[in-house]
């Protein structure tokens, strides 16, 4: 392209173009237009006009032949492109939606975006958009486990009831224990996140034992109460339950939720309850600890002290969940559980049963 018009400039015109330069309102595409145009009109050569504007000669000539045929309205409109590549038709997204739903042909267990482009003839790009459109991911999969508690109705009401209308003047606890914690020590040291790359650190470790972390997490206050010991048996179970009597205020009625653990329902459990009448426990259904509030808890620690900490030992190890539990207590919300009991029962009897 070369320059094959000449820019001429009346006082009304420039006028305007000098409004349109000056007004830092305006998209920016528009002020650089408008200053080229105006550069052109003091019959700079190109190349002046480019280097003066900061553009290259083609977009010089460009935006002088626009303006010679469309005037100022033509500087402020980009004329519209037709798209690349068509987009494709109803009935081939109706085919990758189907395909997508069903099971894939021969030993594997999903599709990949690149089996099915190639089997309805598309390219992978069109198939992920497909998807992203559709909010469709193959290539995930959640896992689920459904109760088959005959008291699960009774219970799920009895422990959200707790959740969100706690009793008045008492303590409401969700407690558990979280075994078999490891004190793993890395071969190397760590290697920190930078740009370009990932934190890493070696798949290599030395064990240096074990430890238990019995939590109880009070739902009213957000705060959490914890103890390591080296096992989880009925009789750490009882020395925890000893250590939160003694932590909670006298007068208070305790109400506890917890899993169906054995320890939790061994005989000596059972008599140091009846030593302990303002204690009250609700055990939830089984296989439903997500209804125990101190799993949460649990999750928290796990991802985001224990997962990439490095331990000397079981001492270390011990020091460190005390640390993560004093800073958790110092910013302690309430605990909020937002799905009543009839919103559990709808979900559940939406999914599917399995055929027998």
């Amino acid at each position: 392209m070369a320059q094959t018009v000449c820019v001429l400039l009346d006082d009304a015109t420039m006028s305007q173009l000098a409004g349109i330069a000056g007004d830092r309102s305006r998209p920016l595409k528009h002020i650089l237009r408008a200053r080229i145009v105006l550069l052109s009109g003091k019959r700079l050569t190109v190349q002046e006009v480019a280097r003066q504007a900061g553009v290259s000669r083609p977009a010089v000539w460009r935006w002088q032949q626009r303006f010679a045929e469309e005037g100022v309205e033509g500087l402020l409109r980009d004329k519209t492109r037709p798209p690349g590549t068509p987009p494709h038709s109803t009935r081939t997204v109706a085919e990758v939606l189907a395909l997508t739903c069903s099971e894939p042909p021969d030993e594997v267990t999903h599709w990949t975006g690149r089996a099915l482009a190639k089997r309805v003839g598309i390219s992978l790009r069109a198939v992920q958009r497909i998807w992203e459109a559709h909010r469709l991911q193959p290539h995930r999969v959640r896992t689920f486990k459904r109760s088959h508690d005959p008291a699960f109705a009774a219970k799920v009401e009895d422990v959200v009831g707790l959740y969100m209308d706690p009793p008045a003047h008492a303590v409401v606890l969700s407690i558990d224990e979280k075994s078999q914690i490891q004190a793993l020590e890395r071969t190397r040291p760590d290697r920190p996140l930078g740009p370009g790359h990932p934190a890493s650190q070696t798949h290599d470790y030395t064990r240096h034992g074990t430890t238990t972390l019995f939590a109880a997490l009070d739902v009213l206050h957000g705060t959490v109460l914890g103890r390591c010991m080296q096992r989880h048996r009925h009789g750490e179970f009882i020395r925890f339950l000893n250590a939160v009597e003694a932590a909670v205020p006298a007068g208070k009625v305790i109400h506890v939720v917890l899993d169906n653990y054995g320890s939790h329902k061994h005989p000596k459990v059972r008599a140091w309850l009846a030593r302990h009448p303002r204690w009250t426990f609700h055990f939830t259904p089984t296989s439903a600890s997500w209804l125990n509030a101190v799993e949460g808890f649990f999750s928290t620690l796990t991802r985001r002290r224990l997962q990439r900490g490095t331990f000397t030992g079981v001492v270390d190890l011990q020091a460190a969940i005390k640390r993560y539990i004093a800073e958790h207590n110092s910013s302690a919300r309430p605990f909020v559980w937002t799905k009543p009991a009839a919103a559990i029962f709808n979900a559940l009897n939406r999914a599917t049963e399995p055929s027998v």
